[in-house]
């Protein structure tokens, strides 16, 4: 039998109302012996504990035949290993999770399993062994079958001492077992958890003693930019959805709207007709007049939390994690941007480019920017890159997480802040090779090409002089309230469309990290007012920005002003 989790047409799947779960060549024997099993338990916490036969939908028993359906006879290998199920808040996840979980413990039949249910905080765990030991509770048969442990919150199985527990995810617990079968709830919770890959990765290994192990993850949407294991995970099981991955382990059942109607400034996702696409448990759990009613509440407060609530409540992946008091380009920010954007087209395309420079603490990033003006359109291009010393990982274990996936897109450069051989630290010898090859391009300007803010860079400043970099091509760009007219101006050519970036993950979240505050007249965007948030690459194009503005022509290839001294000597 062959197992195809590829969904190529998962659009068209989704908007007709149709099952995301693909046809698969299940033994239907033992899917719908599952089924029946998932289908008799009670739910608890609703007058008169419905079964699941009469309140769940058939989106998570599609997940549940699946998963309990997919065992190789032959081999014992479960098939379908794994699910990664993305579905908006108030949809049953937590309820769903335990009942399958229940499922696989009266399902077992390997002496003395590990099962084990994952909530990512306690309040959540908690809440995940209430639904369990409930629905325990509220049929005789399966109180005399399996003893809670409340205690423990632990549920065994009396006849093949099979257990399963519900915890809180933490490190020390999760790689303490050898599971035959594991849920973890809300991973994007744990987002900004450093171990949380490895300990996923780890859970997924008890498949190689335990052929039929599987392991699901449940999740919502995040409220910020998805980052670490959650954006890999996402990542991961779209590329399968999408056909990009063969082979996979993971069965993707993704309820969000295609990127063309997250991403269109009309924002069709705001019509009340298209919501049903991704609430599978409408008319169940999920009431349509409350949920429009809360919907027109956020939206009275704002963009911020309207932002939040469509992330929460229909899976709206967030770009850029906007608040109240944001820099005014944040709202522009994303349709501004193009793949297509890169430093090589800069360099090809521009007639000129400009070059700013900000940051470099042991706890800080090192950002750079290119800005270029396009050669016939006189439009603005930028390209930006950061360095930073590995120690910030450590230091900042916040936002490590983000920076790993900022250095696996390419946006970021870890380094060991030591001085190297020719005496360059490697952060500094990094901006210094671009900003060199620019040069040699004959891209800048012969007086302010590159703008810095003047405090704590004299390494780069020794750097770009070895270079043979003339000291009039570096100018120190004012900070503070003397920045105010570049803040607006870029924020302008953001909206009018005549400043362009090249959509790098690692920009939009300096630029959603960026606040701004209004002194007199002046609008400042200050490190002060962004507290430990990064924004230097942000500075950076801000610096660059200052010396475009001065309208500046380059100052020719190198080589070739080289070949005309030689001819006129001649």
């Amino acid at each position: 039998m062959s197992y195809h989790f590829a969904q190529p047409g998962w659009e068209s799947t989704l908007l007709a109302g149709q099952s995301l779960v693909p046809l698969l060549p299940l033994d239907e024997l033992e899917a719908d012996r599952a089924a029946a099993i998932f289908d008799r338990l009670h739910l608890p916490d609703v007058p008169g504990q419905p079964t699941l036969g009469e309140a769940a939908g058939d989106w998570f028993r599609d997940v549940v035949r699946a998963v309990f359906g997919s065992i190789d006879e032959a081999t014992g290998i479960r098939q379908v290993p794994g699910v990664f199920l993305l579905v908006p808040k108030k949809n049953s996840k937590t309820t769903n999770g335990a009942a399958l979980m229940l499922t696989a413990l009266l399902m077992n039949e390997r002496p003395n399993a590990a099962f084990a249910l994952f909530g990512p905080t306690q309040e959540i765990a908690d809440l995940a062994f209430a639904a369990v030991s409930g629905m325990v509770a509220a049929d005789k048969d399966l109180d005399t079958l399996l003893h809670v442990r409340d205690h423990l919150k632990t549920v065994v199985n009396r006849v093949t001492g099979a257990t399963l527990k519900v915890m809180t995810f933490d490190m020390k617990v999760a790689t303490g077992g050898k599971y035959a079968g594991w849920l973890l709830d809300e991973l994007h919770l744990l987002g900004k958890v450093a171990y949380t890959s490895r300990v996923i990765g780890q859970l997924r290994g008890a498949r190689v003693a335990i052929p039929e192990a599987f392991g699901i993850i449940i999740t919502t949407q995040s409220d910020e930019p998805p980052a670490g294991a959650f954006k890999a995970e996402l990542d991961y099981a779209r590329s399968v959805r999408d056909g990009r991955i063969e082979n996979a382990t993971i069965l993707p059942v993704l309820y969000e709207f295609p990127e063309a109607m997250q991403t269109d400034p009309a924002k069709p996702w705001r019509q009340v007709e298209n919501w049903a696409r991704v609430l599978p448990n409408l008319g169940r759990s999920v009431s349509l007049p409350v949920l429009t009613q809360d919907y027109a509440t956020a939206r009275e407060m704002g963009d911020e939390e309207e932002r939040r609530w469509a992330s929460q409540h229909l899976n709206i992946q967030i770009g850029l994690a906007l608040h109240s008091n944001r820099w005014e380009g944040a709202d522009h920010w994303e349709r501004a941007g193009s793949e297509k954007v890169t430093l090589e087209f800069i360099l090809a395309e521009c007639d000129v480019c400009t070059v700013g420079i900000d940051g470099g603490g042991l706890d800080d990033l090192l950002g750079l920017a290119v800005l270029g003006r396009h050669r016939v359109t006189k439009r603005w291009y930028h390209w930006g890159h950061a360095w930073a010393d590995r120690g910030v990982l450590l230091l900042r274990k916040e936002i490590a997480s983000r920076l790993l996936d900022f250095e696996r897109e390419g946006d970021l450069t870890f380094v060991d802040i030591a001085e190297t051989e020719d005496g360059a630290n490697a952060d500094v010898a990094g901006v210094a090779n671009i900003v060199e090859r620019i040069f040699k391009a004959g891209l800048l300007p012969e007086k302010a090409g590159i703008g810095v803010d003047a405090v704590g860079i004299a390494a780069i400043l020794d750097e770009l002089s070895l270079r043979e970099i003339p000291d009039d091509c570096i100018a120190a760009v004012p900070q503070g309230y003397r920045l105010s007219g570049v803040i607006k101006g870029a924020a302008r050519k953001l909206k009018d469309g005549t400043l362009k970036h090249g959509a790098r993950p690692m920009m939009a979240w300096a630029v959603s990290n960026a606040r701004s505050e209004l002194r007199g007249s002046a609008v400042l965007v200050t490190k002060q007012a962004s507290g430990t948030a990064k924004i230097d690459p942000l500075i950076g194009l801000f610096n660059a920005f200052d010396l475009m503005s001065r309208n500046p022509e380059a100052a020719g290839s190198r080589d070739l002003s080289d070949f005309l001294k030689n001819a006129v000597s001649a």
